[in-house]
């Protein structure tokens, strides 16, 4: 069982940077792939970024890539979302989630922390 719990959500400019944070119980951590995931109002909830257990696999929606970096620090059970250049297309509620394996489904999801990018 996985708890996961985000945090650092808030509302910024465009072209301003924000750290997301999510913070895991369990010490089973290290053996979960860990993904963020977004959903903006209206839409479907969408991948964002997933890294592997040892954190050397890392992969990104085209959306994101070169300027959001997944990192995880299995000591601190904690998943960190850095990003930058935001944009107000961001804009979402962010949640982080926990698999199993690489291509397993996420079992585990946290509640989700909102990020308001304004133009």
């Amino acid at each position: 069982q996985v708890q996961l719990v985000e945090s650092g959500g808030g509302l910024v400019q465009a072209g301003d940077s924000l750290r997301l944070s999510c913070a895991a119980s369990g010490r089973t951590f290290r053996d979960y792939t860990l993904g963020w995931f977004r959903q903006a109002p209206g839409n479907e909830r969408e991948f964002v970024a997933r890294i592997g257990r040892l954190g050397a696999f890392k992969y990104y929606s085209d959306s994101v890539k070169g300027r959001f970096t997944i990192s995880r620090d299995n000591a601190k059970n904690t998943v960190y979302l850095q990003m930058n250049s935001l944009k107000p297309e961001d804009t979402a509620v962010y949640y982080c989630a926990a698999a199993p394996g690489l291509d397993a489904r996420y079992d585990y999801w946290g509640q989700g922390t909102q990020v308001t990018v304004s133009s």
